[in-house]
């Protein structure tokens, strides 16, 4: 590919992530739905998928900056979109593309850096911690907060809890709070803090760093870092994802995520026990 090509160019006016690659193989993909924090909607995932598949069949790539535009990083799926779509076929299909997504991240042969400001939550919170290195500002926050709408988020789990200890994940996922940036570099989930007026010299730092190891050495390492690690990833996706879809198909998650919309307190349907 040719330095500093435009990958956006022939896409739409506004694409949903603007991806462009410089003269030292550097991919930029930016999240570019500010109105919707960046929500993964369909559209997202899908050119999101589109990018890492670009990146993954350039072989002059080095390193891959996920950013975002606006005031946030990303807020999690387009809980409009997904309640507009009752179905559990849809949920399925929903979670399972996202699920390749951040197994694909994973794949690439080059490592994946999170450049995060603002709000990283649920699927947003699960970008970070799949990412392999995470850079925030210190007015990022971080949270798994479907349980607040009856939807607990088994995919965000997957890597979360393979990025910091077990009890850690765990109260984040059941209690739905959030964490301030310093406290998620404390736990694992970021590699470093900074002003955000620093955050993009502070990845710079990162990328050349990167830069000056030899990209086979990088490759196979990170190949090996992951299949070492565990052997299991692709089974707890497939498991977690089964397990949203079926989960937000039921009353209290349906409930849930239309309160979210309507902006009103979510009245829990009585269930039988």
């Amino acid at each position: 590919m040719n330095s500093n090509t435009d990958f956006s160019a022939v896409a739409a006016a506004s694409p949903a992530v603007l991806h462009t690659v410089d003269g030292r193989g550097v991919h930029s993909l930016v999240l570019n739905r500010p109105a919707t924090f960046n929500a993964l909607g369909e559209e997202m995932l899908t050119a999101l998928q589109v990018a890492l598949d670009a990146v993954a069949s350039d072989d002059s790539s080095r390193i891959v900056v996920l950013s975002a535009e606006g005031r946030a990083f990303c807020a999690g799926h387009n809980l409009k979109e997904m309640r507009a779509r009752p179905e559990l076929a849809y949920y399925q299909k929903l979670f399972a593309q996202c699920s390749r997504l951040m197994l694909s991240m994973q794949n690439l042969p080059v490592p994946v850096i999170a450049r995060v400001h603002g709000l990283a939550t649920a699927a947003g919170c699960q970008l970070v911690a799949q990412s392999d290195l995470a850079v925030a500002s210190t007015n990022a926050s971080f949270g798994v907060n479907g349980i607040d709408v009856g939807l607990f988020c088994a995919t965000p789990s997957v890597p979360l809890v393979r990025n910091m200890l077990p009890k850690q994940a765990m109260e984040m996922l059941l209690t739905g709070e959030f964490i301030s940036a310093d406290e998620a570099r404390a736990r694992g989930l970021v590699n470093r803090v900074v002003a955000p007026e620093a955050l993009d010299a502070e990845v710079e730092e990162l990328v050349q760093a990167i830069l000056a190891k030899p990209r086979e050495a990088v490759a196979m390492g990170k190949a090996v870092f992951y299949r070492q690690r565990e052997t299991g990833v692709e089974a707890a996706y497939q498991l977690a994802g089964q397990s949203m879809a079926v989960n937000m198909m039921h009353p209290v998650a349906q409930e849930g995520v239309q309160a979210f919309i309507d902006k009103r307190k979510p009245q829990w349907p009585a269930l039988a026990p």
